[in-house]
């Protein structure tokens, strides 16, 4: 069968309308929570009045963006499920958080993630952390918005470069509205909009071809795709699943539970945040298969993209088998989840230089609620601005994926910082110096396994060759292992010097781990808070739904039907979650 992939100017007009109402309907979301900004609490962890379900929303979509339907989904169509083990490892980090360390981070009752780490390691390493994790945020918040930039690009005909500039300047104009509430909120509703359409997709696989001929008819191995030792495969997908475990379950991303109103909501939230891995991990992977099975040549179809042409593979199936206006609206998901996922970390950083930077450093701790909300709003600016340049960096590094460059900034650069942050609450007897030390030692070991272990190194001293593929994975289970060994050895040899704490240090810890055993308890006044974010959060889904439901109301060039069916499941989802909220606000359960 042949597939068309060219686009009318109506239908493009169509998506790129509903991605600009979308927007509008974000900002709106801004503009509901702008009140609830007045202090830092509220400004930068929503108070930590927020309920399990927005909680939950708001920290499964950290680890979503648009790179989940353009890197990844760029992996899927070349090689099959290998890449879903990311997402299965982020799945069991969750859960993992929800048995042992969410109820945990919320009851370290600080405002940044940074200050549970200087009151668990002190003043120094609050420093070290502050500067060894923003910056990094900056990247990653890069990549992301060169993802998005690389989809926009292949739907709408405008540049990389033009969509980075315009979509960061967006972001920063969102950042500044409503804080952490805002950020939270929409959260929820984007988590709606991309599980509702990516179920709809699935459906519209099982149309075109079936589920199960997607699997089976793959033209390729599934898992071990260019390959010559699928043992390789084995450690790499234990590696992953091991990097996603400490990167969901370490006390700088503490950040995603502090917001929760108590101990009860954090746990939930985790669940939650566990079941939607999960169960994203069965549906985002078979529409790009599904490209793979249409044998589209998507460097014809996509020659603006040129060796990334793979990461269009999601997009291809929507444009070939969806109805007309369903492109909107997953890009307007796309756009929202990664601003969401900006936002989320612009917030985060903005509130981490504010209370653990400016107030500490600068003003020497004389500073008023109100200079801190301020220069929070200004860093975040400058952080936008800083994201865009980025971003239009790794936009100029046209050979390097997105798959390896998030896979390598991974091993490379945060397991060092992980590493001490993840241990933090099961590790007690430690001196302070020991989390910044363990950094500087796996900064070596990452060098070490980057630029001396070298593959080809490896092929050499084993008499073997390795394909592209297995060269790119053994550079990430190099550096794994070497900090599951090394660096995490070193961080459990500086125990020998615990006696190096002083006395005042030790009551500091001692109270820390005081109030992280002790439970966050709901208080009464925050019924109000409670209805208040069901009412308002159900309405506005409510909204979004019934305007999905209308769009059959595009002409189709063909299948009306499936236009109808294709609109009615995304809006229904949205349409029928909202309603069950708004009924909640009257029964008044959370």
């Amino acid at each position: 069968m042949d597939y068309d992939l060219t686009t009318s100017l109506f239908e493009r007009r169509v998506d790129l309308g509903l991605v600009v109402l979308y927007l509008i309907f974000i900002v709106a979301i801004g503009f509901l929570f702008r009140g609830k900004s007045d202090s830092p609490s509220n400004y930068f962890r929503g108070g930590g009045k927020l309920l399990w379900w927005m909680t939950g929303a708001s920290a499964f979509m950290v680890q979503f963006s648009a790179w989940t339907f353009t890197g990844a989904a760029g992996k899927a169509y070349t090689d099959g499920l290998a890449v879903a083990v990311i997402f299965i490892g982020n799945a069991i980090g969750y859960f993992l958080s929800f048995l042992l360390v969410a109820e945990i981070f919320r009851q370290t009752r600080c405002i940044t993630p940074v200050d549970a780490i200087r009151r668990r390691y002190g003043a120094v390493n609050e420093q070290v952390f502050t500067w060894a994790q923003v910056p990094l945020g900056v990247i990653q918040a890069g990549i992301w918005l060169n993802g998005l930039a690389i989809f926009a690009s292949a739907v709408f005909g405008v540049s990389i470069e033009t969509t980075i500039i315009i979509t960061g300047l967006v972001v920063m104009f969102v950042s500044l509205t409503g804080g952490a509430w805002a950020v939270v909120a929409s959260d929820y509703v984007q988590m709606l909009v991309i599980m509702a359409v990516s179920i709809t997709a699935v459906i519209f696989v099982g149309f075109e071809f079936g589920l199960t001929r997607v699997i089976v008819e793959f033209p390729a191995e599934l898992f071990t795709n260019d390959l010559n030792y699928a043992g390789l495969f084995v450690i790499w997908a234990l590696m992953s699943i091991t990097k996603q475990i400490f990167s969901t379950n370490n006390m700088f991303d503490a950040s995603r539970y502090l917001v929760a109103k108590d101990s009860a909501n954090a746990r939930k939230a985790a669940l939650l945040a566990a079941i939607l891995m999960f169960a994203g991990t069965f549906i985002w992977f078979l529409p790009p298969m599904a490209t793979a099975l249409m044998g589209v040549d998507l460097q014809a179809a996509y020659p603006t993209l040129g060796s990334k042409a793979a990461d269009a593979a999601y997009l291809a199936f929507v444009d070939v088998a969806m109805p007309v206006g369903m492109v909107g609206i997953m890009m307007a998901a796309l756009f929202s989840a990664t601003m969401s996922s900006m936002d989320s970390g612009l917030n985060r950083s903005a509130g981490i230089m504010s209370i653990n930077f400016y107030k500490p450093v600068i003003r020497r701790g004389s500073c008023s609620d109100a200079e801190l909300v301020i220069f929070g709003k200004v860093t975040t600016v400058l952080f936008g601005v800083l994201i865009v340049l980025v971003a239009l960096f790794i936009a100029s590094l046209k050979e390097l994926s997105l798959f390896d460059i998030m896979l390598q900034m991974g091993s490379l650069i945060q397991m060092p910082i992980l590493i001490p942050l993840f241990l933090a609450i099961f590790v007690r007897k430690v001196p302070d110096w020991a989390p910044w030390a363990t950094v500087l030692v796996g900064l070596g070991v990452s060098l070490a396994s980057k630029y001396l272990l070298t593959p080809d190194l490896l092929a050499t001293l084993g008499g073997v060759s390795f394909t592209g593929r297995e060269s790119a994975d053994l550079v990430f289970i190099v550096s794994m292992l070497l900090h599951l060994v090394v660096t995490t050895g070193f961080f459990f040899w500086t125990r020998r010097f615990h006696d190096d704490v002083s006395e005042r240090r030790q009551q500091e810890i001692d109270a820390f781990f005081e109030d992280i055993a002790t439970p966050v308890e709901p208080e009464e006044a925050d019924a109000v808070t409670d209805q208040e974010q069901r009412r308002k959060l159900g309405t506005l889904s409510m909204i979004y739904g019934a305007t999905i439901l209308l769009l059959p109301l595009i002409p189709q060039p063909d299948h009306q039907g499936r236009a109808i069916l294709g609109f009615a499941l995304t809006g229904g989802i949205v349409l029928g979650l909202g309603a069950l909220l708004r009924l909640s606000a009257r029964g008044g359960r959370g």
